[in-house]
């Protein structure tokens, strides 16, 4: 019996569809455009947002994040992605273990899969398609500016409430209620 070939390969490894690295390169690229980030309005009380046409068929947004915004924890929806700082620092909080998608509404995470990073202008990173994670800006006073992208483009987000070891999942937000 024979399959297609993109039947056997990952989604981030099928031809014409974007790798993680190309996700992060646009991210890069998109993020040092000076012109675009400089057309995001922004706004002191909320996240602002532009969607973007990225590589490939993915999902893409330049998104504003006022002092003390962030995300909450959350994942994407089986999608893999990658996210770059435009101007400001972001702090991400993930988790280094691989949860599983379905069947659970609370789990007890176990010593040491707690992660974060800072990223400043320029920095980003790329991620698979089961990161659960939270995104913010601890800044008092100066907003921030991201380039994310997505493939494939995003069917939903869990989000999560997190209480030291144990995340619960709180809700499920599919694309049409963010498009």
């Amino acid at each position: 019996m024979s399959f297609p070939v993109s039947a056997s390969l990952p989604v981030s490894a099928r031809p014409g569809r974007p790798t993680e690295a190309e996700l992060l390169d646009f991210a890069r690229r998109t993020a040092a455009d000076a012109p675009l980030v400089a057309s995001l309005p922004l706004d002191p009380e909320g996240r602002t947002w532009i969607r973007l046409e990225g590589p490939g068929g993915c999902e893409a947004w330049l998104i504003g994040w006022p002092p003390g915004t962030g995300t909450g924890w959350h994942d994407h929806g089986g999608s893999h992605g990658a996210f770059a700082t435009a101007a400001g620092r972001l702090t991400e909080q993930s988790l280094a273990a691989q949860l599983p998608t379905e069947g659970w509404t609370l789990l007890e995470l176990a010593d040491g899969v707690d992660r974060e990073r800072q990223l400043e202008g320029g920095k980003g990173r790329a991620f698979g398609p089961h990161h659960v994670h939270q995104v913010f800006n601890a800044s008092a006073d100066a907003h921030a500016v991201s380039v994310h992208a997505y493939y494939p483009p995003l069917p939903m987000m869990r989000r999560y409430s997190r209480a030291g070891q144990v995340l619960r999942l709180e809700q499920v937000e599919w694309a049409e209620e963010w498009r």
